[in-house]
């Protein structure tokens, strides 16, 4: 493999920061508003609060029909102008949104029963108008990433969260201790934030021409449409854990494990950062550049990902004591959940990069392979595990879970656009961390459970050491570059 120009993957670093300080400062006012959620709530309602989203995830995949894929993937394209683009994509997800929510609408009391078990006009209204303006958000937002806006994406996630805080606030003197919080104070800021955005949008606009444009609806929804199901079945992996702990166990769990989900945000924020920065980086550079340049970019890039992905997890094991504090004590026993559930973002982020493979070469239905037996062995581990276990048993089947989703999706894709990637840094790093993840899922000694994390990470970088001289030299240059 030939060494990829430092020059450029520093600028790429560069780039990536801009998105990524915007949700560090997510991250700090998540601090703020999880223990606000965790004491204020009890965890029975808090639980309700976290299957609001998973319940209007599914809505929204149905009304986008894949269509966000198809503007990444077409956005770069030759001959392509790029606002009749967002026309063509938005129309038919739009249209059919409000028909999926007039269904709702009509059956709102069994839904919202089945969901909640409590109904009311309000519960309805939020559900549907969270996800209606989460299609529009999503392309205004897709807009953005698109143009390599990072800071001003930065900006609008942080302004987003602070509006998040505010309502929580209002609404817990409001409602007390009721699910209900949750739900506006996640609409109420999507909504305000995304009717900006349309408005920006729309003045932009005034006055615009247009140019040449050969991309058809036809050809969007014939390369969305397949991603349907993939995404469907992405909901059940990162939704099947939640809903079989609602159903085998309580509300209860449901909000103890919720919790531990949110202590992910330490890495779901990086997750969410580079899944917003890579897909663009990705198309353009499969798109603009020659075939062995751009391989040789992703094999470089990879190496430092799964590196620091790791570096996080194992950090987060180690150190899960001192942030299991901010939940208060109620939900203390989500620290044994933290270890193997820390697995699902790591690899999640992996896969966005040995998976553009199969978006580049526009076969999802291997997607759909990966998808489909990594569901299967996540209901048979929920099934198993969750009754005995409760939460710990949702998060080793989880763990599991996307270690095989990954296996089968990097295969697929490496026969799709094959990148020599170095995997064995990655296998057996995953390999040491679950049994750590073992080991600090039974152990009852922090003190030892924070020694052994802190060895182990020596080790990391031992074993990951070029990597590590290769950061701490971007990261010089960085800096010097803006003294």
């Amino acid at each position: 493999m030939k060494k990829y120009s430092a020059d450029k993957t520093s600028n790429v670093l560069s780039s990536f920061l801009e998105y990524f300080y915007g949700n560090f400062v997510v991250l700090i006012l998540g601090f703020v508003s999880l223990p606000l959620m965790t004491r204020l709530l009890s965890t029975g309602e808090y639980g309700r609060t976290n299957l609001f989203l998973s319940a209007v995830s599914v809505i929204y995949i149905f009304a986008i029909l894949g269509l966000d894929q198809s503007y990444i993937r077409y956005y770069y394209n030759e001959n392509v102008d790029t606002r009749k683009l967002f026309t063509q994509c938005l129309r038919m997800p739009v249209i059919l949104v409000c028909f999926l929510t007039l269904i709702y609408f009509a059956f709102a009391d069994r839904f919202n029963m089945l969901l909640f078990e409590r109904s009311g006009t309000d519960i309805t209204l939020l559900v549907i108008g969270y996800t209606v303006t989460s299609v529009f958000e999503r392309f205004l937002f897709l807009d953005i990433r698109m143009r390599q806006r990072g800071k001003l994406y930065s900006n609008l996630n942080i302004a987003t969260k602070v509006l998040n805080i505010l309502f929580i606030v209002a609404f817990v003197y409001i409602l007390g201790d009721d699910f209900r919080v949750g739900l506006y104070a996640q609409t109420l800021p999507l909504m305000i934030i995304t009717l900006g955005l349309l408005i920006a949008f729309i003045r932009k606009g005034r006055g615009y021409t247009g140019r040449a444009h050969t991309v058809t609806e036809k050809e969007l929804l014939t390369y969305g449409i397949p991603f349907v199901p993939m995404l469907l079945m992405e909901w059940l992996l990162s939704s099947m854990d939640k809903w079989s702990i609602r159903f085998l166990n309580d509300f209860q769990e449901t909000g103890v494990y919720s919790s531990a989900m949110q202590i992910m945000t330490i890495l779901l924020t990086l997750k969410i950062t580079y899944v917003a920065f890579w897909a663009p980086i990705a198309v353009k550079k499969y798109e603009q550049e020659d075939e062995d340049t751009a391989k040789d970019f992703f094999a470089d890039i990879f190496l430092k990902v799964q590196f620091l992905c790791l570096l996080a997890a194992f950090g987060l094991t180690a150190f899960r004591s001192i942030i299991i504090l901010i939940l208060g004590e109620k939900y203390r026993s989500a620290s044994a959940i933290i270890p193997f559930l820390s697995l699902m973002p790591v690899l999640s982020i992996l896969f966005e990069m040995t998976g553009q493979g199969i978006k580049f070469k526009k076969k999802p239905v291997y997607f759909n392979y990966a998808s489909a037996v990594a569901i299967c062995c996540n209901l048979v581990g929920n099934l198993v595990l969750v009754p005995r276990y409760k939460g710990v048993g949702a998060a080793v089947a989880t763990a599991f879970t996307y270690i095989v989703y990954f296996a089968i999706g990097t295969y697929f894709a490496q026969k799709c656009y094959p990148v020599k990637y170095d995997l064995a840094p990655l296998i057996i790093s995953v390999a040491v961390y679950v049994i750590y993840a073992g080991f600090a899922t039974v152990t009852q000694n922090e003190w030892m459970n924070v020694l052994t994390g802190v060895i182990l990470i020596i080790g990391l970088m031992i074993l990951n050491r070029k990597t590590v001289a290769a950061l701490w030299g971007y990261c010089m240059d960085f800096i010097k570059q803006r003294k």
